[in-house]
């Protein structure tokens, strides 16, 4: 388990003591409930924070090195403030607080060298977002460091987006920075991606838990076929366009879609948007009335369309949804995340927890020969300075 005083003797480790103030900090993954591949269609999505995430810890240097060294994954790697910074293929994860770092700099703020140590609790490639968590982290602990008390948490999810599209070269839309900069605890996120216009929503689950399944399938092919995906969708508002005065396919109707697509895939790209989208409004009056059956119900629905529409899911994340909807206690499961690997979520009956494990993991192991993890997640606030 990791906390503030795992987080301290391992610090010491590192870096040895003494020298200024260390000061910890945390950043939370995040899950979408509903609401997948809306982003970048101008639609409304609903994740939420998790309990899950990276830690961080950061002490002030004399110099003008920062370091950067994470107990998860190597290596470490020291960043010159006064030499150019760049991509570097070799440094691995650590391009992403580069990036951090190059953005800070070119954006005016004087920072100072530090030594930095990163640890979490997320897996890495899974469709928890723990690039957006990182870059949030970093962008948050070097602009508490260097004086900055009133971080303006919109602004932070906007400039570590650019960091990611510019800098890491990832077309990504807004959700995940502004969930792990947003969130709030036992709270959901109606957001606007189109307006970054917010709301949140209570999630209470009451008897159920929200169980996090990883497939242990890496997603390699959720870049190459996000792009797709992408192109698609800005083909078929193009087609769309032509006949309605919609400015993104989030806004179109069933009728545009059948009335104007002809082509079969992107009528079917285009009717996961809308149905998506819909689903998401539905959603958000269903938890406000306490229908978690409802909610639940809404979540199968979403994988469903995602692996026929818009054909995002693969054999693992079938597997692991198809087993867990015939499991004891499960009320409803999807995918979560881009596609093609990573994790699924199910709200499954507390009481009956360990029997629904138990009988996924046999299952998904049958039908995969893979196995499965699972991580029982509460609803946290987003990126936090810790008590030390």
């Amino acid at each position: 388990m990791i906390n503030v005083d795992t987080l301290k003797t391992a610090f010491i480790q590192a870096y040895g003591a003494g020298g200024h103030p260390v000061q910890y900090f945390f950043s939370p993954g995040r899950v979408n409930l509903i609401g997948e591949h809306i982003d970048y269609n101008g639609g409304y999505v609903f994740p939420a924070a998790l309990t899950l995430g990276i830690y961080g810890a950061i002490r002030l240097r004399e110099d003008s090195l920062i370091v950067l060294k994470s107990l998860n994954t190597a290596p470490l790697v020291t960043v010159d403030l006064n030499k150019l910074i760049e991509q570097y293929s070799p440094d691995g994860w650590a391009n992403y607080p580069k990036g951090i770092i190059k953005q800070l700099l070119d954006s005016g703020l004087p920072l100072k060298g530090c030594d930095i140590l990163f640890c979490g609790n997320l897996p890495d490639g899974t469709g928890l977002s723990s690039s957006a968590a990182l870059l949030v982290l970093t962008a948050f602990m070097l602009r508490t460091v260097n004086g900055d008390d009133h971080v303006d948490r919109a602004e932070l999810a906007r400039f570590c987006q650019k960091v990611e599209n510019q800098f890491i070269g990832v077309n990504c839309g807004i959700m995940d920075q502004f969930t792990v900069a947003m969130g709030k605890e036992n709270c959901a996120i109606l957001l606007d991606c189109e307006t970054l216009r917010y709301k949140y929503i209570p999630f209470a689950l009451d008897d159920c838990s929200l169980v996090i399944m990883n497939t242990n399938k890496k997603r390699e092919l959720s870049d190459s076929k996000y792009n797709e995906r992408r192109s698609e969708c800005e083909q078929a508002l193009a087609v769309i366009q032509r006949h309605s005065r919609i400015t993104n396919l989030c806004q179109a109707t069933l009728a545009d879609i059948e009335t104007y697509l002809t082509d079969n895939v992107l009528r079917r790209r285009a009717r996961h948007v809308v149905t998506e989208n819909n689903r998401v409004h539905t959603a958000v009056n269903l938890l406000e009335k306490g229908d978690i059956a409802g909610f639940a119900e809404l979540m199968t629905q979403s994988h469903t369309s995602l692996k026929n529409d818009y054909e995002v899911t693969g054999y693992e994340l079938d597997a692991i949804v198809d087993t867990a909807l015939t499991a004891p206690g499960c009320i409803g499961a999807r995918m979560t995340g881009a596609g093609f690997g990573g994790c699924a979520i199910a709200l499954v009956k507390t009481a009956q927890l360990a029997e629904f494990k138990s009988a996924v993991a046999t299952g998904y192991r049958a039908g995969t020969r893979r196995e499965a993890d699972f991580y029982v997640a509460g609803i946290a606030n987003g990126v936090s300075l810790l008590e030390g």
